[in-house]
């Protein structure tokens, strides 16, 4: 995958220069929501075009449509026609009057998602698996549309690096680009975080996230596979499997908590990592990790630590521990249904109003580009997707991975040349020791 504007390695102090930490009014205001305020800026309708059809962004383009009176679904794309016409009768069922996709605006094959943005779309909805990320957000942003673009923005560096250069562009083009990182949308989250920054808990000593859970989409048998399937069309089908397309579970699903590690931190960039991690259930031709445990070292020995596991018949959790000099901020330990809490010199649980963050998030990308004042995730996104990277970089190799070493790695694990009938054979499983730091 090509790397624009990465001529020069990239260090913390200039990543933090250029990724200014400013999570912007919508994220400082915990209950928030933009729905239904300036539509009168713009009244023109909004066109919708959906990239990925699996279950996330059948969601999302429900949720987009739910978001403004004035939206409608134009186009939608996806590499297999059955997850297409799935996600169109679901869309349809819910939103009779406002899905107007019609078969010549319904796009199949590896070059789909350029047809719909070439569709006349205003805002494009990404989610297929993350592999595809970097590649399709450039073509979204070249083209002038707003993005909904999901968790995580990349599988390796070499994208991550392209996703940052195409944040820049939708800067200067004015673009809203708002991140599937949907904690952030999430009325009691921002409350804690913003006491927890309001310094109600003192000065941050260490973090401890957890998201044990099983496994999301385990690898079939390859007595499954039929002759007709390439590799490509192989590893699609079974794509939480392999690493190039989802970046290994840490990056794709528990990333979520690596991102509320950053918000904590500010979006300040860590030091450096170490990490453990490996695979004890049978891989059956895939090349993920089902555990992780990372490490990370930020400034003045303050440290967070990162646990995820994905098998069967284990404990469960997924909660947040955040250590403070006056005391301790938590989510999902204390209290039913994840409520955050403060256990220090006040005692708060959050009593506010709840929300759906899913939809959230849109109503607040919708809102602002009915405002003209459209949001941008673009650095926060990219920082907490390179923290996760930079876990599994550490987990993979058994080495201590700097920050700059993260951002600036050149493994490129995206196919060359992908093409539906590509011979492209799966990398062996990670051994830490062995694989080496590229």
């Amino acid at each position: 995958m090509n790397e624009p504007g990465t001529s020069a390695s990239t260090t913390r102090r200039q990543f933090l220069k250029s990724s200014t930490v400013a999570l912007g009014g919508a994220l400082a205001a915990p209950h928030l929501s933009l729905s239904n305020q300036s539509f009168a800026a713009n009244s023109d309708t909004l066109k919708i075009g959906l990239v990925g059809c699996g279950g996330r962004g059948t969601g999302a383009a429900s949720q987009a449509l739910n978001a403004d009176p004035n939206a409608i679904l134009t186009a939608m794309a996806d590499v297999f026609a059955d997850k297409l016409h799935s996600s169109l009768q679901t869309l349809k069922s819910g939103h009779a009057d406002k899905v107007h996709v019609t078969p010549e605006n319904s796009f199949v094959g590896l070059d789909a998602y350029q047809k719909v943005i070439n569709s006349g779309v205003d805002v494009v909805i990404l989610a297929t698996p993350p592999g595809f990320r970097p590649l399709h957000f450039r073509a979204v942003v070249e083209s002038g549309r707003h993005c909904f673009i999901e968790k995580p923005m990349a599988t390796d560096a070499p994208g991550l690096r392209s996703v940052l250069e195409s944040v820049k562009i939708a800067k200067q083009k004015k673009l809203a680009v708002v991140a599937g990182f949907c904690w952030r949308y999430d009325f009691a989250r921002r409350e804690l975080f913003q006491r927890v920054h309001g310094g109600e808990i003192g000065d941050i000593r260490a973090i401890y996230a957890t998201y044990y859970t099983g496994p999301v989409k385990p690898m079939p048998p390859v007595s499954d596979r039929k002759p007709a399937w390439s590799d490509i069309e192989w590893q699609l089908r079974n794509w939480y499997n392999f690493v190039w397309l989802c970046g290994d579970s840490l990056v794709e699903q528990a990333v979520h908590s690596v991102d509320k590690i950053a918000w904590a931190m500010k979006d300040a960039p860590p030091l450096k990592a170490v990490a453990v991690g490996g695979r004890q259930i049978p891989a059956n031709g895939g090349n993920i990790f089902d555990h992780f445990e990372v490490n990370y070292e930020y400034p003045d020995g303050v440290r967070a630590f990162m646990g995820c596991r994905q098998q069967s018949g284990c404990y469960s959790q997924t909660a947040d521990y955040i250590m403070g000099s006056k005391g301790q901020a938590t989510i999902g330990v204390h209290r039913p249904g994840g409520t955050p809490e403060v256990r220090g010199e006040r005692h708060w649980v959050y009593s506010g109003p709840a929300n759906d963050m899913y939809q959230t998030e849109h109503d607040e990308l919708f809102a602002s580009i009915r405002a003209g004042t459209p949001i941008n995730n673009g650095d926060r996104m990219c920082s907490s997707t390179l923290l996760a990277l930079m876990g599994r970089m550490a987990a993979y190799t058994g080495q201590e991975i700097t920050w700059e070493q993260a951002l600036n790695s050149k493994e490129d694990l995206f196919p060359k040349n992908i093409s539906w009938d590509a011979k492209f054979e799966v990398p062996p499983l990670a051994l830490p020791g062995k694989t080496r730091f590229v």
